[in-house]
């Protein structure tokens, strides 16, 4: 069952996605149409699941869950992976691609293949205090710390020794 973003507790369950490019205000409007009819109808084992979405920076998906009100199980979060599917067939947006990371270049989001970030700290283009959004993250509360360093996330192990602020 669908119900709004702000009214899921701030321990639910978040999945975050990050689309191959900028939606544009036609592609958030399917999209938000798709991810609330999914919402309405995901189950767990045929039991309703409190669920939301948000869209942020028009190119990431939050799919979230209230787990105080019913678990998913391990099919109904593949069920997500297939709105996530039929998102990318009518609007060619990849969802799903794990192997770029975002990144705010000159107030833009920057998808930088991952086989490319030790060279980007190396080259100066990306610096510690480049900004990147906290995609790992796995509760609605935790995106309160959405935009964060590159040196204070995951992608700290590529910087150079000498690129981490003391």
């Amino acid at each position: 069952m669908f119900i709004p973003f702000e009214n899921l507790p701030a321990d639910s369950r978040v999945w975050i996605y990050t689309g191959s490019k900028t939606f544009t205000e036609k592609e958030t409007d399917l999209i938000t149409e798709l991810l609330k009819q999914f919402c309405e109808q995901w189950v767990a084992h045929g039991h309703p699941l409190q669920s939301s979405f948000l869209i942020l920076e028009n190119q990431f998906v939050v799919l979230a869950v209230n787990e105080d009100f019913h678990n998913p199980s391990g099919c109904s979060i593949d069920s997500s992976v297939g709105v996530l599917r039929k998102i990318h067939e009518i609007t060619g947006i990849d969802l799903l691609d794990r192997k770029r990371v975002p990144f705010l270049v000159n107030q833009k989001i920057e998808l930088i293949p991952l086989a490319h970030i030790k060279i980007q700290f190396q080259q100066g283009i990306l610096q510690a205090d480049t900004l990147t959004f906290n995609t790992l993250a796995t509760t609605k509360n935790q995106l309160q710390n959405w935009k964060i360093a590159a040196e204070s996330s995951w992608v700290a192990k590529y910087l150079p020794k000498p690129a981490l602020t003391q």
